[in-house]
C-alpha cells in the first residue's frame, strides 16, 4: 500500500508529466489562457489517458506478448488513443458545445499529445503490474490537470500585471512555466 502512495505522489509531483518530463506543453501553453478551457482540457486528458493506458496495457500483455510482436506497440498504442479521442470529442461536442468550442483545435491534438502516448509507453517500459499502471496514469494525468489549472489561474492574472510590452503574452508564460517547472523539479532532487 504505501509503495502505491509513493508511486502516486511521485507521478502527481516528482514526475510531473509537464514541469518535469516536458511532455505535454502544447496543450499546456494553448489552452491554458482560460481556466474553464484547461480544466476542461485537463479533464479530457485524465480520461484519455487512464482509458488508454488501462487497454494499451491489456493490449499490450495479452495480444502484443503473447503472439510476440511488441514492436506494433507504437501502433497500436496510438490507434487506440486516436480512438478514444474521437470519442471524446464526440461526447463533448453533444454534452457541452461551449467547452467543444473553446477547446477548439486543441481536443483532436489530444490524439498527438506526447503525454497520452507517453504514459502509456512509461507503463509499459517500467514494468507496472496493473494496478500500479492504474495509480501511476490517474495521477500523472491529475498532475497535468493540476498544474494546467494553477497555470491558468497565473496566466489569467498575467494579462492584468504590468508586464513590459516586450514580456506581454507568451514570453511572460514561459517565464512563468520554466519557474514553475524549477519548482517542480526540487521535488526529484534535480539541480
Amino acid at each position: 500500500m504505501s509503495s502505491l502512495i509513493s508511486l502516486a505522489f511521485a507521478a502527481f509531483i516528482v514526475q510531473n508529466i509537464i514541469l518535469t518530463q516536458f511532455l505535454g506543453i502544447c496543450p499546456f501553453l494553448g489552452v491554458s489562457r482560460k481556466r474553464s478551457a484547461a480544466v476542461g482540457m485537463g479533464i479530457a486528458v485524465v480520461f484519455v489517458i487512464v482509458l488508454s493506458s488501462s487497454i494499451t496495457w491489456l493490449l499490450y500483455h495479452y495480444v502484443l506478448a503473447e503472439l510476440h510482436i511488441e514492436y506494433l506497440r507504437t501502433i497500436v498504442f496510438i490507434l487506440v488513443i486516436a480512438s478514444l479521442v474521437q470519442m471524446v470529442e464526440i461526447f463533448l461536442k453533444k454534452i457541452s458545445p461551449a467547452l467543444y468550442k473553446a477547446l477548439g483545435i486543441y481536443l483532436p491534438l489530444i490524439t498527438t499529445n506526447c503525454a497520452v502516448l507517453g504514459v502509456a509507453i512509461i507503463n509499459i517500459n517500467n514494468g507496472y503490474n496493473f494496478l500500479e499502471m492504474l495509480v501511476y496514469s490517474t495521477f500523472i494525468s491529475l498532475g497535468f490537470l493540476f498544474v494546467m489549472v494553477i497555470f491558468s489561474m497565473m496566466r489569467e492574472k498575467l494579462d492584468f500585471a504590468p508586464v513590459p510590452k516586450a514580456f506581454k503574452g507568451t514570453p511572460i508564460a514561459l517565464i512563468v512555466a520554466a519557474i514553475l517547472a524549477l519548482i517542480f523539479t526540487r521535488f526529484g532532487g534535480i539541480v
